[in-house]
Protein backbone atom coordinates (compact mmCIF):
# COMPACT_ATOMS: atom_id res chain seq x y z
CA UNK A 1 0.00 0.00 0.00
CA UNK A 2 1.37 3.42 -0.98
CA UNK A 3 -0.35 6.62 0.15
CA UNK A 4 -3.42 4.60 1.07
CA UNK A 5 -3.73 2.90 -2.30
CA UNK A 6 -3.38 -0.86 -2.52
CA UNK A 7 -1.09 -1.69 -5.39
CA UNK A 8 -1.88 -4.62 -7.68
CA UNK A 9 0.94 -7.05 -8.41
CA UNK A 10 3.02 -6.13 -11.47
CA UNK A 11 1.61 -7.80 -14.56
CA UNK A 12 4.14 -8.35 -17.32
CA UNK A 13 2.63 -7.42 -20.65
CA UNK A 14 -0.75 -6.51 -19.15
CA UNK A 15 -2.50 -3.35 -20.33
CA UNK A 16 -2.54 -0.61 -17.69
CA UNK A 17 -5.89 -0.07 -15.97
CA UNK A 18 -6.72 3.60 -15.88
CA UNK A 19 -8.34 3.29 -12.48
CA UNK A 20 -5.19 1.83 -10.93
CA UNK A 21 -2.95 4.53 -12.37
CA UNK A 22 -5.39 7.33 -11.60
CA UNK A 23 -5.65 6.16 -8.00
CA UNK A 24 -1.89 5.93 -7.57
CA UNK A 25 -1.25 9.34 -9.15
CA UNK A 26 -4.25 10.98 -7.44
CA UNK A 27 -5.61 12.29 -10.74
CA UNK A 28 -8.67 11.56 -12.86
CA UNK A 29 -8.82 8.71 -15.36
CA UNK A 30 -9.27 11.31 -18.09
CA UNK A 31 -5.94 12.89 -17.12
CA UNK A 32 -4.22 9.51 -17.21
CA UNK A 33 -5.68 8.89 -20.67
CA UNK A 34 -4.36 12.21 -21.95
CA UNK A 35 -0.87 11.47 -20.62
CA UNK A 36 -0.76 7.93 -22.07
CA UNK A 37 -1.91 9.22 -25.43
CA UNK A 38 0.66 12.01 -25.45
CA UNK A 39 -1.92 14.79 -25.59
CA UNK A 40 -1.31 18.37 -24.53
CA UNK A 41 -3.09 20.24 -21.77
CA UNK A 42 -1.52 18.43 -18.80
CA UNK A 43 0.84 20.20 -16.39
CA UNK A 44 4.37 18.81 -16.42
CA UNK A 45 4.27 17.97 -12.71
CA UNK A 46 1.02 16.07 -13.20
CA UNK A 47 2.44 14.26 -16.23
CA UNK A 48 5.47 13.18 -14.21
CA UNK A 49 3.21 11.96 -11.41
CA UNK A 50 1.31 9.74 -13.83
CA UNK A 51 4.53 8.33 -15.27
CA UNK A 52 5.82 7.66 -11.77
CA UNK A 53 2.60 5.80 -11.00
CA UNK A 54 3.23 3.57 -14.01
CA UNK A 55 6.69 2.77 -12.68
CA UNK A 56 5.44 2.05 -9.17
CA UNK A 57 2.69 -0.26 -10.41
CA UNK A 58 5.11 -2.23 -12.54
CA UNK A 59 3.80 -1.21 -15.95
CA UNK A 60 6.14 -0.43 -18.81
CA UNK A 61 5.89 3.08 -20.15
CA UNK A 62 4.57 3.42 -23.69
CA UNK A 63 7.43 3.80 -26.17
CA UNK A 64 6.48 7.36 -27.01
CA UNK A 65 6.85 8.32 -23.32
CA UNK A 66 10.25 6.77 -22.68
CA UNK A 67 13.16 9.14 -22.32
CA UNK A 68 15.45 9.07 -25.31
CA UNK A 69 19.16 9.08 -24.57
CA UNK A 70 21.02 12.24 -25.49
CA UNK A 71 24.05 10.04 -26.23
CA UNK A 72 26.70 7.84 -24.66
CA UNK A 73 29.35 9.03 -22.21
CA UNK A 74 32.20 6.77 -21.16
CA UNK A 75 33.39 6.44 -17.57
CA UNK A 76 36.80 4.78 -17.13
CA UNK A 77 37.79 3.61 -13.63
CA UNK A 78 40.88 1.69 -12.48
CA UNK A 79 38.89 -0.88 -10.47
CA UNK A 80 35.83 -1.25 -8.26
CA UNK A 81 37.20 -3.07 -5.22
CA UNK A 82 38.02 0.21 -3.48
CA UNK A 83 34.60 1.54 -2.37
CA UNK A 84 35.44 5.11 -3.39
CA UNK A 85 35.43 4.18 -7.08
CA UNK A 86 31.87 2.76 -7.12
CA UNK A 87 30.81 5.85 -5.14
CA UNK A 88 32.25 8.13 -7.82
CA UNK A 89 30.83 5.96 -10.61
CA UNK A 90 27.35 6.09 -9.12
CA UNK A 91 27.47 9.85 -8.66
CA UNK A 92 28.75 10.44 -12.20
CA UNK A 93 26.10 8.13 -13.64
CA UNK A 94 23.33 9.87 -11.71
CA UNK A 95 24.39 13.31 -12.97
CA UNK A 96 24.71 12.03 -16.54
CA UNK A 97 21.28 10.38 -16.39
CA UNK A 98 19.83 13.63 -15.11
CA UNK A 99 21.03 15.29 -18.31
CA UNK A 100 19.64 12.48 -20.45
CA UNK A 101 22.94 10.76 -21.22
CA UNK A 102 23.60 7.03 -21.00
CA UNK A 103 26.80 6.18 -19.09
CA UNK A 104 29.07 3.36 -20.26
CA UNK A 105 31.18 2.09 -17.34
CA UNK A 106 34.59 0.61 -18.19
CA UNK A 107 36.73 -0.96 -15.47
CA UNK A 108 40.35 -2.06 -15.71
CA UNK A 109 40.10 -5.54 -14.21
CA UNK A 110 43.31 -7.49 -13.45
CA UNK A 111 44.40 -9.18 -16.64
CA UNK A 112 41.72 -7.32 -18.59
CA UNK A 113 41.73 -4.41 -21.00
CA UNK A 114 44.10 -1.51 -20.46
CA UNK A 115 42.95 2.11 -20.25
CA UNK A 116 44.01 2.66 -23.85
CA UNK A 117 42.05 -0.40 -25.01
CA UNK A 118 38.96 0.70 -23.11
CA UNK A 119 39.19 4.16 -24.64
CA UNK A 120 39.43 2.65 -28.11
CA UNK A 121 36.30 0.59 -27.45
CA UNK A 122 34.43 3.67 -26.26
CA UNK A 123 35.47 5.72 -29.28
CA UNK A 124 34.35 2.88 -31.57
CA UNK A 125 30.94 2.99 -29.87
CA UNK A 126 30.68 6.66 -30.69
CA UNK A 127 30.66 8.10 -27.18
CA UNK A 128 30.19 11.84 -26.94
CA UNK A 129 32.86 12.20 -24.26
CA UNK A 130 34.80 10.36 -21.54
CA UNK A 131 35.24 10.83 -17.79
CA UNK A 132 38.54 9.45 -16.47
CA UNK A 133 38.67 8.61 -12.77
CA UNK A 134 42.14 8.18 -11.22
CA UNK A 135 43.53 6.98 -14.53
CA UNK A 136 46.95 7.15 -16.15
CA UNK A 137 46.73 10.93 -16.04
CA UNK A 138 47.50 10.65 -12.31
CA UNK A 139 50.62 8.55 -12.95
CA UNK A 140 53.62 10.81 -13.54
CA UNK A 141 55.50 7.93 -15.19
CA UNK A 142 52.82 7.46 -17.88
CA UNK A 143 52.99 9.10 -21.30
CA UNK A 144 50.43 11.94 -21.48
CA UNK A 145 50.50 11.87 -25.29
CA UNK A 146 47.54 9.46 -25.28
CA UNK A 147 45.30 12.29 -24.10
CA UNK A 148 46.58 14.71 -26.74
CA UNK A 149 45.77 12.04 -29.33
CA UNK A 150 42.24 11.80 -27.94
CA UNK A 151 41.82 15.56 -28.29
CA UNK A 152 43.01 15.36 -31.90
CA UNK A 153 40.28 12.78 -32.55
CA UNK A 154 37.69 15.29 -31.34
CA UNK A 155 36.65 13.38 -28.22
CA UNK A 156 36.01 15.67 -25.21
CA UNK A 157 37.14 14.37 -21.82
CA UNK A 158 37.50 15.40 -18.20
CA UNK A 159 39.88 14.01 -15.58
CA UNK A 160 39.12 13.35 -11.90
CA UNK A 161 41.90 13.06 -9.28
CA UNK A 162 45.48 13.56 -10.40
CA UNK A 163 46.28 16.91 -12.03
CA UNK A 164 48.87 16.73 -14.78
CA UNK A 165 50.13 20.01 -16.22
CA UNK A 166 51.21 18.21 -19.39
CA UNK A 167 47.60 17.44 -20.29
CA UNK A 168 45.30 20.13 -21.67
CA UNK A 169 41.89 19.33 -20.19
CA UNK A 170 39.55 20.21 -17.31
CA UNK A 171 40.61 18.52 -14.05
CA UNK A 172 38.56 17.96 -10.90
CA UNK A 173 40.46 17.16 -7.68
CA UNK A 174 40.16 17.24 -3.91
CA UNK A 175 42.73 19.36 -2.09
CA UNK A 176 45.03 16.49 -1.07
CA UNK A 177 47.53 18.82 0.55
CA UNK A 178 44.88 20.44 2.75
CA UNK A 179 43.35 17.04 3.56
CA UNK A 180 46.53 15.74 5.14
CA UNK A 181 47.26 18.99 6.96
CA UNK A 182 43.73 18.77 8.36
CA UNK A 183 44.31 15.22 9.58
CA UNK A 184 47.68 16.02 11.14
CA UNK A 185 46.18 19.08 12.84
CA UNK A 186 43.44 16.91 14.33
CA UNK A 187 45.96 14.45 15.76
CA UNK A 188 48.17 17.27 17.02
CA UNK A 189 45.19 18.78 18.84
CA UNK A 190 44.78 15.41 20.56
CA UNK A 191 48.35 15.64 21.84
CA UNK A 192 50.09 13.37 19.31
CA UNK A 193 53.61 14.41 18.37
CA UNK A 194 54.92 11.29 16.64
CA UNK A 195 52.68 11.08 13.60
CA UNK A 196 53.29 9.13 10.40
CA UNK A 197 51.83 9.09 6.90
CA UNK A 198 50.92 5.91 4.99
CA UNK A 199 50.36 6.55 1.28
CA UNK A 200 50.55 4.87 -2.10
CA UNK A 201 53.37 4.95 -4.67
CA UNK A 202 55.02 8.33 -5.13
CA UNK A 203 54.57 8.30 -8.90
CA UNK A 204 50.90 9.17 -8.37
CA UNK A 205 50.01 12.85 -8.07
CA UNK A 206 47.62 12.42 -5.08
CA UNK A 207 50.38 10.61 -3.14
CA UNK A 208 52.88 13.37 -3.84
CA UNK A 209 50.47 16.06 -2.80
CA UNK A 210 49.59 14.25 0.41
CA UNK A 211 53.28 13.81 1.18
CA UNK A 212 53.91 17.52 0.64
CA UNK A 213 50.99 18.43 2.87
CA UNK A 214 52.24 16.09 5.58
CA UNK A 215 55.79 17.47 5.52
CA UNK A 216 54.47 21.03 5.76
CA UNK A 217 52.21 20.12 8.69
CA UNK A 218 54.90 18.12 10.48
CA UNK A 219 57.29 21.07 10.31
CA UNK A 220 54.78 23.74 11.31
CA UNK A 221 52.64 21.83 13.81
CA UNK A 222 54.97 19.16 15.23
CA UNK A 223 58.30 20.97 15.16
CA UNK A 224 60.01 18.35 12.98
CA UNK A 225 62.75 19.29 10.56
CA UNK A 226 62.26 18.34 6.89
CA UNK A 227 64.41 15.22 7.03
CA UNK A 228 62.58 13.91 10.09
CA UNK A 229 59.19 14.68 8.54
CA UNK A 230 60.08 12.90 5.30
CA UNK A 231 61.31 9.96 7.37
CA UNK A 232 57.79 9.57 8.78
CA UNK A 233 56.31 8.99 5.29
CA UNK A 234 55.86 5.38 4.20
CA UNK A 235 54.85 4.67 0.59
CA UNK A 236 53.37 1.26 -0.16
CA UNK A 237 50.17 0.32 -2.03
CA UNK A 238 46.66 1.81 -1.88
CA UNK A 239 45.23 -1.33 -0.26
CA UNK A 240 44.56 -3.01 3.06
CA UNK A 241 47.79 -4.96 2.67
CA UNK A 242 49.67 -1.77 1.85
CA UNK A 243 48.35 -0.20 5.02
CA UNK A 244 49.55 -3.15 7.06
CA UNK A 245 53.06 -2.88 5.63
CA UNK A 246 53.21 0.87 6.25
CA UNK A 247 51.89 0.46 9.78
CA UNK A 248 54.71 -1.94 10.61
CA UNK A 249 57.35 0.64 9.73
CA UNK A 250 55.56 3.57 11.34
CA UNK A 251 54.75 1.74 14.57
CA UNK A 252 58.38 0.63 14.79
CA UNK A 253 59.28 4.33 14.55
CA UNK A 254 57.13 4.99 17.62
CA UNK A 255 54.20 6.73 15.89
CA UNK A 256 51.09 7.10 18.03
CA UNK A 257 49.06 8.58 15.19
CA UNK A 258 48.94 7.49 11.54
CA UNK A 259 47.33 9.37 8.64
CA UNK A 260 46.47 7.24 5.60
CA UNK A 261 46.06 7.92 1.90
CA UNK A 262 42.87 5.87 1.67
CA UNK A 263 40.28 4.25 3.91
CA UNK A 264 41.45 0.80 2.81
CA UNK A 265 44.99 1.62 3.94
CA UNK A 266 43.57 2.81 7.26
CA UNK A 267 41.81 -0.51 7.76
CA UNK A 268 45.15 -2.22 7.13
CA UNK A 269 46.78 -0.02 9.78
CA UNK A 270 44.07 -0.96 12.29
CA UNK A 271 44.61 -4.63 11.49
CA UNK A 272 48.38 -4.32 11.92
CA UNK A 273 48.03 -2.47 15.23
CA UNK A 274 45.72 -5.14 16.61
CA UNK A 275 48.13 -7.81 15.42
CA UNK A 276 50.66 -6.26 17.79
CA UNK A 277 48.20 -6.26 20.66
CA UNK A 278 47.60 -2.51 20.38
CA UNK A 279 44.21 -0.89 20.80
CA UNK A 280 42.78 1.65 18.35
CA UNK A 281 42.43 4.44 19.43
CA UNK A 282 43.78 3.95 22.98
CA UNK A 283 47.32 3.07 21.83
CA UNK A 284 47.35 4.41 18.28
CA UNK A 285 45.02 6.80 16.44
CA UNK A 286 44.24 6.24 12.75
CA UNK A 287 42.84 8.65 10.14
CA UNK A 288 41.69 7.51 6.69
CA UNK A 289 40.90 9.34 3.47
CA UNK A 290 37.80 9.12 1.23
CA UNK A 291 34.91 8.40 3.65
CA UNK A 292 33.49 5.79 1.33
CA UNK A 293 30.19 4.12 2.20
CA UNK A 294 30.18 1.77 5.24
CA UNK A 295 33.37 3.29 6.73
CA UNK A 296 31.25 4.72 9.53
CA UNK A 297 30.38 1.13 10.50
CA UNK A 298 33.88 -0.30 10.84
CA UNK A 299 35.30 -1.30 14.23
CA UNK A 300 36.08 1.27 15.43
CA UNK A 301 34.20 3.71 13.19
CA UNK A 302 36.93 5.35 11.15
CA UNK A 303 37.91 8.98 11.49
CA UNK A 304 38.59 10.06 7.93
CA UNK A 305 38.84 12.97 5.52
CA UNK A 306 35.84 12.99 3.22
CA UNK A 307 36.14 13.60 -0.50
CA UNK A 308 33.20 15.71 -1.74
CA UNK A 309 32.26 13.00 -4.25
CA UNK A 310 28.89 14.35 -5.37
CA UNK A 311 30.14 17.91 -5.88
CA UNK A 312 33.21 16.68 -7.77
CA UNK A 313 31.11 14.37 -9.96
CA UNK A 314 28.68 17.18 -10.78
CA UNK A 315 31.53 19.54 -11.68
CA UNK A 316 33.23 16.93 -13.86
CA UNK A 317 30.06 16.09 -15.76
CA UNK A 318 29.16 19.76 -16.09
CA UNK A 319 32.54 20.59 -17.60
CA UNK A 320 32.38 17.63 -19.95
CA UNK A 321 28.89 18.41 -21.20
CA UNK A 322 29.90 22.00 -21.88
CA UNK A 323 32.65 20.62 -24.10
CA UNK A 324 30.26 18.15 -25.73
CA UNK A 325 27.90 21.04 -26.44
CA UNK A 326 30.64 22.99 -28.19
CA UNK A 327 31.41 25.47 -25.38
CA UNK A 328 35.10 25.13 -24.47
CA UNK A 329 35.85 24.98 -20.75
CA UNK A 330 39.02 26.42 -19.28
CA UNK A 331 41.84 23.87 -19.20
CA UNK A 332 42.56 24.11 -15.52
CA UNK A 333 42.09 22.28 -12.23
CA UNK A 334 38.94 22.72 -10.17
CA UNK A 335 39.92 21.98 -6.57
CA UNK A 336 37.36 20.95 -3.95
CA UNK A 337 37.82 21.21 -0.21
CA UNK A 338 37.63 17.98 1.81
CA UNK A 339 36.02 17.62 5.22
CA UNK A 340 37.38 15.99 8.37
CA UNK A 341 34.88 13.49 9.81
CA UNK A 342 35.79 12.57 13.39
CA UNK A 343 34.68 9.15 14.62
CA UNK A 344 36.06 6.49 16.93
CA UNK A 345 39.52 5.67 15.55
CA UNK A 346 41.21 8.75 17.03
CA UNK A 347 41.64 9.79 20.66
CA UNK A 348 43.92 11.80 22.91
CA UNK A 349 47.44 10.45 23.18
CA UNK A 350 48.06 8.33 26.29
CA UNK A 351 49.73 10.31 29.06
CA UNK A 352 52.22 7.52 29.76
Amino acid sequence: MVDGVTLPAPRTGAAPRLSDIAGQAAVSEATVSRVLNGKQGVADTTRQRVLAALDILGYERPLRLRRRSAGLIGLVTPELTNPIFPAFAQSVEQVLAGHGYTPVLCTQLPGGATEDELVEQLVERGVGGIVFLSGLHADTSADPARYAALTERGVPFVLINGYNERISAPFVSPDDNAAVRMAVGHLADLGHRRIGLAIGPQRYVPSRRKRDGFVEAAISLLGMDRAEAEGHVCSTLFSVEGGQVAAGALLDAGCTGIVCGSDLMALGVVRAARGRGLDVPRDVSVVGFDDSQLIAFTDPPLTTVRQPVQAMAAAAVGALLEEVGGSPVQRTEYVFQPELVVRGSTAAVRSD
